[in-house]
C-alpha cells in the first residue's frame, strides 16, 4: 500500500481532492495503533497524519486543550499531568492491537470514541469533544463546535464524527474538555463465589451514595493474570469498586463502603488501584491473546451476569461498567458465531462490536453494530464523503 504522509494541511487537501476526482479510496490513520479495529480498509493508498502533531493551545484555567489530531496520547497525558488534570472519559493505550508502547493519537481516540471504566459517571469521549477542523471527502476544509466549554450552537458535529472511524472526514485540529484529576483513589476488592454474587455486589453498591466511578468484575483466571499482587492473592473471582476524590472523602467513603458490603474485603491504595484500572481499561493484559475473536458487548447493567454466563467461555471475559460492558473472547471466529453473539445481546436490548479478530472474519461481517437505520447512515456518509473514498467499508460491508 502506498503511504502518504503530508506535513501541511494543503498537502492533505490536494491528496483528498485528487483521490476524490479519480474515485480512488484512501485509508486514513494516525499512528496506526488501531489498525486491527473494524473491517480491513479496501484502499491502495494510506494517508498518515503522524506529521500533524503537537498541542496547539492548552488553557488549564479554561479546562480546554486543542491539539493536532496526530498528537500522541503520551504527549497529551504528560501535559495534563503537569497541571494535575486529565481526560475524564479515561481513554486507554492501544495495547489491545499489539502496538506495544504506542499509545495512539488524540484523533484516533475520538474517531473510535474510546472510553474507559469511568464512562458511566463521566460520559463517553464524544461528550468531551468540543470542536474540530476537518477535511471532507471532496477535499473541502470545514469547522464545527468551538474552543470553549460553553459553545454549543447548531448541529453537534463533534458527536457525529466521534466513533465514525474516519469514514466521514479527516480530523485536523481537535479541541477537548479537560478536568482536574482526582487527588486520591482507592479500590475495594471483594472476593466472589461466582459471577452472580460478584455482579450483585456491584449493582447493590452502585445504588448507594458512595460516588463509585469504577465497578468491574474479574473471573478467577482473569484476576490471576493481574500484575497487582493483592488482586492475585485471593485466588478467586473479584468485584472491584473504585472511589476517587479528596483524601479525606475517599477514606471516609471507602470505610462506609466496606461496612455496607459486610464481607471480607481489601483496599487497594493509589498505585495498586491505578495499576488495576489501567489493566481493566486496556483489557489486553487480562484476557487470552491467542484465540478466536474479542467482542465488546454493551448491555443493560442488570443483564451483565446473564450474558456473561451465556456467552463467556471459561474465564476468558471480564465485566466493566457495573455489568454494562462485557469483554468476551470467543474461541470460534466465524460469521455464524458472530450472529449468535449479536442475537443473544439484541435480546436484552444491547449491541456487540467486534474489537479484534482474524482478517477473514473482519471482512465477512459488519464490525460495528447498526445503531441507526441503514438509509440514514448512508445519507450521512454521502453528505460528508459523496464518492466514498474515506476509509471505505471500515465499519460496514456496504459502505
Amino acid at each position: 500500500m502506498l503511504r502518504i504522509q503530508p506535513e501541511q494541511i494543503s498537502e492533505i487537501v490536494e491528496t483528498v481532492r485528487s483521490h476524490a476526482s479519480a474515485r480512488q479510496p484512501l485509508a486514513i490513520e494516525g499512528s496506526g495503533s488501531k489498525s486491527g479495529q473494524g473491517r480491513p480498509v479496501e484502499a491502495e493508498a494510506l494517508l498518515s497524519l503522524r506529521a500533524l502533531s503537537g498541542i496547539r493551545v492548552y488553557q488549564p484555567d479554561e479546562l480546554v486543550l486543542t491539539a493536532w489530531s496526530g498528537t500522541s496520547m503520551r504527549e497529551i497525558w504528560d501535559a495534563l499531568a503537569e497541571k494535575r488534570q486529565h481526560l475524564a472519559f479515561e481513554p486507554a493505550a492501544s495495547a489491545l492491537y499489539g502496538s506495544g508502547n504506542e499509545a495512539g493519537t488524540i484523533g484516533g481516540v475520538l474517531a473510535s470514541n474510546l472510553s474507559g471504566p469511568r464512562r458511566p459517571s463521566a460520559g463517553a469521549a464524544r461528550d468531551h469533544f468540543l470542536g474540530f477542523s476537518a477535511i471532507n471527502g471532496l477535499g473541502e476544509e470545514f469547522k464545527a463546535g468551538g474552543k470553549v466549554v460553553k459553545n454549543v450552537t447548531g448541529y453537534d458535529l463533534p458527536k457525529l464524527l466521534a466513533g465514525s472511524m474516519g469514514t466521514l472526514a479527516i480530523m485536523l485540529e481537535v479541541t477537548v474538555k479537560v478536568l482536574p484529576a482526582p487527588e486520591k483513589q482507592r479500590t475495594v476488592i471483594v472476593p466472589a463465589r461466582n459471577t452472580a454474587t460478584g455482579h450483585r455486589c456491584l449493582l447493590t453498591q452502585l445504588q448507594e451514595a458512595f460516588e463509585i466511578d469504577g465497578a468491574a468484575f474479574l473471573p478467577a483466571a482473569v484476576a490471576a493474570r493481574s500484575s497487582v499482587d493483592l488482586v492475585r492473592a485471593p485466588g478467586s473471582a473479584l468485584a472491584a469498586l473504585r472511589v476517587t476524590g479528596s483524601p479525606v472523602s475517599v477514606a471516609d467513603r471507602c470505610a462506609a463502603l466496606c461496612t455496607a458490603i459486610g464481607m471480607p474485603s481489601e483496599e487497594l491504595h493509589t498505585a495498586r488501584s491505578q495499576a488495576l484500572w489501567t489493566e481493566i481499561g486496556e483489557v489486553a493484559s487480562l484476557l487470552p491473546q491467542d484465540v478466536g475473536a474479542l467482542w465488546r458487548l454493551s448491555v443493560p447493567p442488570a443483564s451483565g451476569a446473564r450474558i456473561a454466563t451465556e456467552l463467556g467461555e471459561g474465564d476468558a471475559w471480564l465485566m466493566d461498567w457495573g455489568g454494562g460492558r462485557l469483554w468476551i473472547v470467543r474461541r470460534t471466529a466465524s460469521p455464524d458465531d458472530a450472529a449468535l453473539m449479536r442475537k443473544a445481546v439484541a435480546a436484552v436490548g444491547g449491541h456487540a462490536t467486534l474489537m479484534r479478530g482474524p482478517e477473514s472474519l473482519r471482512q465477512a461481517i459488519d464490525a460495528f453494530p447498526m445503531e441507526a437505520p441503514p438509509a440514514l447512515l448512508q445519507r450521512t456518509k454521502a453528505a460528508f464523503d459523496p464518492h466514498g473514498i474515506l476509509n471505505p467499508r471500515r465499519m460496514y460491508r456496504d459502505w
